[in-house]
């Protein structure tokens, strides 16, 4: 799926909150320098935190100076932090083994620690390095002048698995003995590694090509072929003679990558067993080991994505036998809430079968035993990409609960319940207002909790799983905006025309005058299950205090399919992809021109990705916004991929109607207002195909609008240097279209 940010959470219908008393309030004010400075982009800078297979906390804080980085791990029971490795002796062990060209300032949080934690991972310049903590000692596994990529330990912590041309291989630690896994890699076919789909859409933005049997015995791995996908290409323009980049990338319509399930074994590497499960002109979505290492769970979703299907296969013979199935009038989202319980007989699995996103316990031959939890309330995935559902965090079988987390609270908060297995005893652990973002321990009995609101950049502590106090403060940017007069948002739902609440969020400036009426800046974003609107802290608050401070009043506002709060509400979207999100966001509209505070005729829109498309939607099938900014816009679907674009609206060339309703081309010389559109001209997640066939249209209808590329930038314009310009040549944007 496309880009999105967060933020923010709830209060009256239709009334101002005041802020929330906890909020700092100083007197400086908000520069744009600040905000793009060091200081201004740690505001929500937290230690990255993980959990070792052993159960033990490590930790890596960046914010430190490099020469005081280290790893280090977490005593539970006080906080306290223990250094795990000597950081400048590994500095000089790694600066001696590379050339001085590839020198080494500062140690960086690894790609992968061992079991034990005893080593940690690195891939340094498309080499593989083991540093091994105790000694501070590294130790170089590769030196070829081809990258390796996607390594990871094996679960016995004795080899490294690593990709390389599109093969996978193992080293061993000890000996620096090098094993081929497989030999048929090349452009088109990718062993253990992801095409452009499948890391985008189907992993989160992952690439997890392979995965090791608990027993380090095999490696299960997806081999793709891509001969038949489209090449996109695009045009590097530094080089005097422009550089041509291609990418392999199915539009909507397009076949997909054909996958296949390959099991190796790394002792014997052979032929590899092929599973005998087809995923045909589909997506094959999850492969996963279950205990004892004797079978493999295999997803598979059809092509029309009404039908997903669970099986379970031999890893040496790759028979396979059919477990369960999922079916959605609409389409069945990805998820990785598959958990098998110790024994192997059991396992729980996720399903929106009932309108919400809920859990389930199956037995091995997939009879149902049990829902383990219901109601009208959704599950929630703590973290991640909201395209790919987490819910369940852990489960603790010796006292039988289930850790996971769920908007039960509220549509705008995010907060850790557990239950037993039977669906007895529901418990929420999470106490305090706002988002958790949960991680909790293998044995799930300890949780690392990084916990913001809407006004309180994050914090992060670490707690036991079955404690009734707060946990251990690690760390906190609470005061990080101390001493800036901060207006932040407040917490509204705006009702759409059948009664509906859309949650929504309120910026004004703090000498806001009831009697005033104020231009609005409107952020949507729109797409299926991806609020902007939650309790939690958000990525533009720093910017959206520049246009407050200017006197613009900035609202967020989340359509019924963007809530995540049911699939019920996210199917409003199929078939009807572009008008559903105008119907609920023009109400929005129509709600705030009718305050008494607002100055109907300079309402603005803006959003970014499938943001940018909804606001081309509402400044072509509206007139009731004076200007837009819309930011790497989707403008037809036929140029999108094929998870999404079809998800929506199926095939094109079974629904060309459904693709020319959707189209903001065809609907170009419509447009109502100032535009400024925006992409990266290497935008290889939503083409830049997309601006200039919009572009395109608008010429032909004599529309005059804004526009600004940015060259060789990606879909997140995210450098420092392209992101001031952005900031600044949006500001200006909406100076001179509603500040009148």
């Amino acid at each position: 799926m496309t880009l999105r940010f967060r933020i923010g959470a709830f209060v009256v219908c239709g009334a101002l909150a005041t802020a929330r008393a906890g909020a700092q309030r100083g007197s400086r004010a908000m520069t744009l320098d600040w905000m793009l400075s060091d200081s201004g982009r740690r505001v929500a800078q937290l230690p990255q935190t993980g959990w070792l297979a052993s159960g033990g906390l490590v930790m890596f804080d960046a914010r430190r100076s490099p020469t005081e980085r280290t790893i280090e791990r977490v005593d539970l029971t006080t906080g306290a932090r223990h250094v795990m490795v000597d950081a400048h002796s590994a500095i000089a062990s790694l600066n001696a083994l590379v050339p001085a060209s590839a020198r080494q300032v500062a140690l960086d949080w690894p790609d992968a620690f061992d079991a034990t934690g005893a080593h940690a991972l690195y891939v340094i310049d498309g080499d593989l390095f083991v540093l091994d903590l105790a000694s501070a000692r590294f130790d170089r596994l590769t030196h070829t002048p081809t990258e390796e990529h996607s390594a990871d330990f094996s679960p016995d912590g004795r080899m490294v698995s690593f990709v390389r041309e599109n093969d996978l291989f193992v080293v061993d630690v000890r000996t620096h003995r090098e094993t081929r896994l497989t030999h048929d890699g090349s452009a088109t076919t990718l062993n253990g590694t992801l095409s452009w789909l499948y890391w985008e859409e189907v992993f989160g933005r992952h690439d997890v090509g392979y995965w090791w049997s608990p027993d380090s015995k095999r490696i299960a791995f997806l081999q793709t072929d891509e001969s038949r996908v489209p090449i996109a290409t695009f045009v590097d323009v530094a080089p005097v003679h422009p550089r041509i980049i291609t990418q392999r990338y199915s539009k909507a319509g397009d076949p997909n990558p054909r996958v296949r399930v390959g099991v190796i074994d790394v002792r014997n590497p052979s032929t590899p067993a092929w599973m005998h499960v087809d995923a045909a002109n589909g997506l094959l979505l999850r492969v996963n080991w279950l205990p004892g290492s004797a079978r493999l769970a295999i997803e598979t979703l059809t092509r029309d994505q009404h039908t997903l299907t669970l099986a379970f296969a031999d890893p040496v013979s790759g028979r396979a036998m059919h477990i369960l199935d999922e079916h959605d009038s609409a389409w069945v989202n990805v998820h990785d809430d598959l958990h098998f319980l110790r024994d192997g007989k059991s396992f729980l699995w996720a399903s929106e079968r009932d309108g919400y996103y809920h859990v389930y316990r199956y037995d091995d031959t997939g009879r149902l035993l049990n829902q383990v939890t219901s109601g009208d309330f959704a599950e929630a995935s703590s973290g991640g990409v909201p395209w790919v559902r987490q819910s369940v965090l852990g489960v603790d079988e010796a006292h039988d609960w289930m850790y996971f987390t769920s908007m039960r609270q509220s549509p705008t908060e995010r907060h850790l319940y557990r239950v037993h297995l039977d669906g007895s005893g529901l418990t929420r652990l999470t106490t305090t207002h706002g988002t958790h973002q949960i991680s909790m321990s293998p044995d799930a009995t300890w949780f690392v909790d990084v916990h913001s609101t809407a006004d309180q950049p994050p914090t992060l502590e670490v707690r036991g799983a079955g404690a009734t106090t707060s946990g251990i403060e690690l760390a906190s940017n609470t005061g990080a905006l101390a001493s800036f007069n901060i207006s932040y948002p407040e917490l509204i739902r705006i009702p759409a025309r059948d009664g509906f609440l859309m949650p929504a969020t309120i910026r004004r400036p703090r000498n806001f005058d009831a009697t005033h009426r104020y231009p609005v800046i409107m952020e949507v974003y729109g797409g299926a299950s991806s609020p902007i609107v939650e309790d939690a802290w958000y990525s533009w608050t720093l910017l959206y205090q520049l246009l407050v401070d200017k006197g613009f009043l900035i609202v967020q506002v989340d359509n019924r399919a963007a809530t995540a709060i049911s699939k019920r509400l996210e199917d409003v979207a199929y078939g009807t992809v572009g008008r559903s999100e105008v119907a609920d966001l023009g109400d929005a509209a129509t709600w705030l021109a009718s305050q008494p505070w607002v100055d109907s005729s300079r309402i603005g829109v803006w959003g970014w990705s499938n943001g940018g498309y909804v606001t081309l939607n509402l400044l072509t099938r509206t007139t009731q916004f004076a200007a837009g900014i819309s930011v790497a816009p989707v403008t037809d679907w036929r140029y999108y991929d094929t998870k999404w674009s079809e998800a929506f609206l199926g095939m094109p060339q079974a629904n060309p109607a459904g693709y020319d309703s959707a189209s903001v081309v065809l609907r170009a010389a419509n447009l109502h207002g100032r535009l400024l559109l925006v992409h990266g001209s290497y935008d290889d997640n939503v083409h830049p195909q997309n601006e200039q066939a919009f572009i395109d249209a608008l010429v032909r209808a004599g529309k005059t609008f804004d526009y600004m590329v940015y060259p060789m930038r990606k879909h997140e314009i995210g450098d420092r240097p392209a992101r001031r310009h952005l900031y600044q040549t949006m500001i200006e944007f909406w100076e001179r279209n509603l500040l009148r």
